[in-house]
């Protein structure tokens, strides 16, 4: 059976970075630091007036693939793929952004806490999604209910989660990936302080391992 183009992106990160940049010129050191500590597939939020721009320069990046978070609508689509994204996550399941992805053939990572939302877009032909916001939604043992009536769903759980909650999401059969943005919070970012996010880019990375 053949793997969804969204399902690789996440089985090869395996931890996803999940990025909030307030100044555009801190994309390319930032996206280095992360490439250098292990971790090569990474979520720029669109939650920032340089969000696009963030995205351009780090595309600039190379053995990097840049998704675009925090998608609302199509039109956030269509921008985030004119910006060169490689993938889009949205926070919740809406058809609109799963058509315009469709349309423009970029893969997609919606978000779902609930069984109706999961059903939702397994008849939108999707069998993979964010589960979001994990830690509040519960977590591990959301996780494990949804194991016996969605055996074919595979999921990368995101929001709150720690990294030392990390490994215990990614021995879940059915999670892929996890995603956090514990691996470059903001204040280090704004702190320039390029050396500790590789060390906890390559924390995270390790955790691929276990």
């Amino acid at each position: 059976m053949n793997t969804s183009p969204i399902r690789e992106i996440l089985i090869r990160a395996g931890v996803v970075p999940v990025l909030t940049v307030e100044r555009a010129g801190d994309a390319r050191p930032l996206a280095e630091a992360l490439r250098t500590g292990g971790l090569t597939a990474l979520e720029v939020t669109l939650r920032t007036p340089v969000a696009f721009d963030v995205i351009r320069t780090m595309k600039s990046v190379e053995n990097v693939i840049i998704g675009a978070g925090t998608v609302l609508t199509a039109a956030d689509v269509e921008r985030a793929c004119e910006a060169g994204a490689d993938f889009i996550v949205t926070p919740g399941l809406s058809r609109s952004t799963v058509e315009a992805a469709r349309r423009l053939g970029v893969p997609i990572l919606p978000g779902v806490t609930t069984p109706t939302e999961i059903m939702t877009g397994l008849d939108l032909g999707l069998d993979t999604f964010k589960f979001f916001p994990a830690e509040p939604s519960g977590g591990l043992t959301m996780l494990a209910a949804f194991e016996g009536p969605f055996q074919a769903v595979r999921f990368c759980p995101t929001g709150g989660i720690r990294h030392d909650q990390a490994a215990s999401y990614l021995a879940r059969p059915n999670v892929l990936a996890v995603g956090g943005g514990w691996i470059a919070p903001a204040d280090l970012i704004k702190a320039s302080s390029w050396a500790e996010i590789v060390r906890l880019a390559g924390d995270a990375a390790a955790l691929r391992n276990r």
